[in-house]
């Protein structure tokens, strides 16, 4: 009993969210695609035949799994961050917190809806890239596991962020001053080895470039780091997150003040 009621509570809040995503796909899914279009036609179009190629890949291949990862994180991330900021500033988050609903359910409820927005995002943008290069996936596997566990853990640090956020402008400071500068710095658009030795020191210090060079190897079989201790950075990320996000929404931090 304990568990089809489990069930019903993750089933609904996850529904209402994707409902939420599939009615404004104007403002949710076509936006980032536009965006993504954008960076193949300039990059790979008209800057790529002047850089050449890039680990044995033409560049536009090269980049290729970095755009679509970006968009996968920044989907899932802020789909999570407004959704839970909106509820909190309607005054309706407290009902999930009265109604039968465990936490771990509330967040896994929010985080597959990001889940899922990440992941229709990122499709998108692989179908448009097979208009400017070829894909050729080296293990669909780890394809998947990547991109699951990479939209769940900025899922659930979205939703940290609409826990901790006092005003709208507290959920874009993330996105702007920390997310976004680490995505480009994260080796979408270059190969570590190009770098200097202290801006590689740095760069092996950002969390991104790991799930960014994972995705990579998945996809092209290429990595400027090892797939193993990628894989591990990105579980272990996911789970400390996750354990902070429950502990958050136990203590009632940003949503009881």
């Amino acid at each position: 009993m304990r568990l089809r009621e489990n069930w019903i509570s993750f089933y609904t809040l996850f529904r209402r969210e994707m409902v939420r995503i599939i009615r404004i796909w104007q403002q949710t899914l076509l936006p980032p695609v536009i965006t993504m279009s954008l960076y193949f036609v300039i990059f790979g179009d008209l800057i790529g035949p002047r850089i050449g190629t890039m680990g044995g890949f033409d560049y536009i291949q090269y980049i290729m799994p970095g755009l679509v990862m970006m968009a996968i994180i920044n989907n899932a991330y802020l789909n999570v961050t407004s959704s839970v900021f909106g509820n909190k500033f309607q005054r309706n988050f407290e009902e999930l917190l009265v109604a039968p609903m465990s936490y771990a359910n509330i967040i896994l409820g929010y985080v597959c809806a990001g889940i899922a927005r990440g992941l229709l995002v990122g499709v998108a943008v692989i179908f448009v890239s097979l208009f400017f290069t070829k894909i050729s996936v080296n293990d669909w596997i780890a394809t998947i596991v990547i991109a699951l566990l990479s939209s769940a853990l900025f899922s659930i640090a979205g939703m940290i962020n609409g826990l901790l956020a006092k005003k709208f402008d507290d959920i874009s400071i993330v996105p702007v001053f920390i997310l976004t500068p680490l995505t480009y710095l994260g080796g979408v658009f270059y190969s570590v080895d190009m770098l200097s030795p202290f801006w590689r020191s740095l760069t092996h210090l950002n969390p991104i470039f790991y799930i960014i060079n994972a995705f990579r190897y998945a996809l092209l079989g290429y990595s400027d780091v090892d797939l193993v201790p990628s894989l591990f950075i990105i579980f272990v990320a996911t789970i400390v997150l996750f354990w902070v996000c429950h502990w958050l929404l136990k203590k009632g931090i940003g949503v009881k003040s």
